[in-house]
């Protein structure tokens, strides 16, 4: 854990050295071409099956210093993502969004991050929706070591 802190502290550090103080900035917001094959057990009557998904993948970026802190956010969203299940041919929607929030201190590299990532793939009738949900958080201090940490993870099919 503690190099994780040590590699915040560096990202915190180079992010510094490249970008003079400003207000926030959105860097990149694209929506690009996506495609997954997604495994889904309940599926298929509980037996599962895999899912090609496609669409296109909503795609946000932001990076902020302010003062004596840097803060960048990333957002992932599928938009219009479509599939069908290789064994069955039953259709699916993806929904879903992911993000991940990362601030630090530019004076002594105390930092924090959030990695919140929530994923459906959607069927047809009940029984076929799989649902996948991860929070993640990480706090750090001074010296780039990992003082608290939380992971909750979750797979249900419904």
């Amino acid at each position: 854990m503690k190099r994780l802190g040590v590699m915040f502290a560096l990202v915190v550090l180079a992010a510094a050295a490249v970008a003079p103080t400003a207000q926030p900035a959105v860097v990149s917001n694209i929506s690009e071409p996506f495609s997954l094959l997604e495994f889904v057990p309940c599926a298929n009557g509980g037996a599962g099956e895999p899912v090609a998904l496609s669409g296109d993948l909503h795609i946000l970026f932001t990076f902020t210093i302010n003062g004596n802190n840097v803060s960048l956010k990333s957002h992932f969203q599928p938009q219009g993502v479509t599939g069908v299940g290789l064994t069955t041919g039953d259709k699916y929607q993806a929904t879903g969004v992911t993000q991940d929030h990362f601030k630090a201190s530019l004076q002594n590299g105390q930092f924090e991050m959030t990695f919140v990532n929530n994923f459906r793939i959607i069927g047809q009738g009940p029984g076929n929706n799989f649902l996948v949900h991860i929070t993640t958080h990480l706090t750090g201090n001074a010296n780039g070591v990992v003082t608290a940490s939380v992971d909750n993870f979750s797979l249900d099919c419904k």
